[in-house]
């Protein structure tokens, strides 16, 4: 039995025959965000009985901070940016950062690296601050504009 390297002799880009291989779960990933996109485009989230209500929201009476995310994701499927920043402004925040993490997923599947090393702690803490200040902030009398 012979053994086909992945990567060319020099560590060069990936063979032809890998490269779709490599791709499998970066198309994966966009094919299931696709299929979510259209069921809450059709969907709509803003009339009873269709989702779920958020469990939070349920024992508590307060917004979460992904409140607001599926009727934002059912805005901005009917092309309403504005309605969709009015109930969810970290989703519509957040979806150019993951479209641009997918792409450069992609970029390296395609050109066979590996994969990068973890996010530094500064950033995930960052981000981590980012939520729990939305989260506070929009059950707050001065975030009302934030709920969604």
């Amino acid at each position: 039995m012979t053994l086909v390297p992945t990567r060319s002799l020099a560590s060069g880009p990936l063979l032809p025959a890998r490269r779709g291989a490599a791709l499998r779960r970066p198309a994966a990933v966009a094919l299931v965000a696709v299929m979510v996109v259209l069921i809450v485009a059709t969907v709509d989230p803003e009339e009873s009985g269709h989702y779920p209500t958020c469990p939070f929201l349920a024992l508590t009476g307060h917004w979460c901070p992904g409140c607001g995310s599926l009727r934002a994701i059912h805005a901005l499927a009917h092309g309403q940016v504005a309605t969709a920043a009015s109930r969810n402004v970290l989703t519509v925040a957040a979806l150019p950062l993951l479209g641009w993490l997918w792409l450069r997923w992609v970029g390296r599947s395609w050109r066979g690296e590996p994969r990068p090393q973890p996010a530094r702690p500064v950033l995930v803490w960052a981000l981590l601050a980012l939520v729990l200040v939305f989260w506070l902030v929009r059950n707050l009398s001065v975030g009302a504009a934030l709920a969604p």
